[in-house]
């Protein structure tokens, strides 16, 4: 981890804990921090913070008073940080069930969601369930106790329902409008190979990892090998293909479940997800 970085994960958890005092039971950096890939001037902050029980909505906006952008710079595309009580964390919930969603940055869009009801449906509510499973596989402890302690896995069911429905809402998005190398769909790609690695293989890695290994395993679609080659420069995959194989993941996943337990549905194409890394 850079200097930097490390100087401004230490001044969010002493500014967490000017806020929350004895409540704040862990700290943790998740994403591309956790899964040792974060890169300067491309990846986000992910962080998660831990409170030992619910907060009042006063301290839910003191802590975002005290973390957002304009009160504590951060040196990456921005900071995306969710609380969680210490019973949330612990219980393998699939379910959102945070205490605060904070997204700041002077590269994304401010959101500040205090209550897991106010998330619009649309955005997804599949992305927490999933970010727990990798903090406890990997989450970085900034405070408290490992993370492999502080965060339960999901089952299998509700995990391969989660990347189910990732996929589905990936697919969902936009499909650019003609057969060009498309921005963002090596994203797109590379988070579908995360998901097949995580499904094959039961190990969360960092996007360009799991396109590795996949490509390593001898899969043969020429769009992973762009992907991998598009995070160095190249040009990424087109909508056509970003959207091929990602229908092909998901395809692959929910075939594994039990009969009826998994609808597979809904058009689409690539687009953003709310986490980058």
């Amino acid at each position: 981890m850079d200097s930097e970085l490390q100087r401004y994960l230490d001044d969010l958890v002493d500014a967490a804990r000017d806020v929350l005092g004895a409540d704040l039971v862990g700290a943790y950096a998740a994403g591309s921090v956790g899964l040792g890939a974060y890169q300067a001037g491309r990846s986000d902050v992910d962080v998660a913070l831990v409170s030992a029980g619910p907060l009042t909505e006063a301290a839910k906006r003191a802590l975002v008073a005290r973390l957002r952008h304009e009160a504590l710079p951060c040196p990456a595309r921005g900071l995306e940080l969710v609380v969680y009580r210490r019973a949330v964390a612990a219980s393998g919930t699939p379910e959102p069930g945070f205490e605060v969603e904070l997204n700041t940055g002077s590269g994304m869009p401010f959101r500040c969601t205090l209550d897991p009801a106010d998330r619009p449906a649309a955005d997804g509510r599949f992305w927490y369930g999933l970010d727990r499973s990798i903090l406890h596989q990997s989450g970085l402890p900034l405070l408290g106790p490992p993370a492999g302690e502080a965060f339960a896995d999901l089952t299998p069911a509700d995990l391969r329902r989660l990347l189910i429905e990732a996929l589905s809402w990936w697919l969902a998005l936009p499909t650019p409008p003609d057969d060009q190398p498309a921005p963002g769909t090596e994203d797109a790609v590379l988070g579908a190979c995360r998901s097949l690695v995580r499904h094959r293989d039961g190990v969360w890695l960092a996007k360009v990892a799991a396109g590795q290994r996949l490509i390593d395993a001898g899969d043969r679609a020429e769009v992973i090998r762009r992907a991998v080659a598009a995070r160095h420069g190249g040009p990424p995959p087109t909508g056509v293909q970003a959207r091929a194989f990602q229908q092909r993941v998901r395809d692959e996943i929910a075939a594994s479940a039990p009969a009826g337990r998994v609808t597979v549905s809904g058009p689409g194409g690539t687009g953003s997800r709310r986490r980058a890394d």
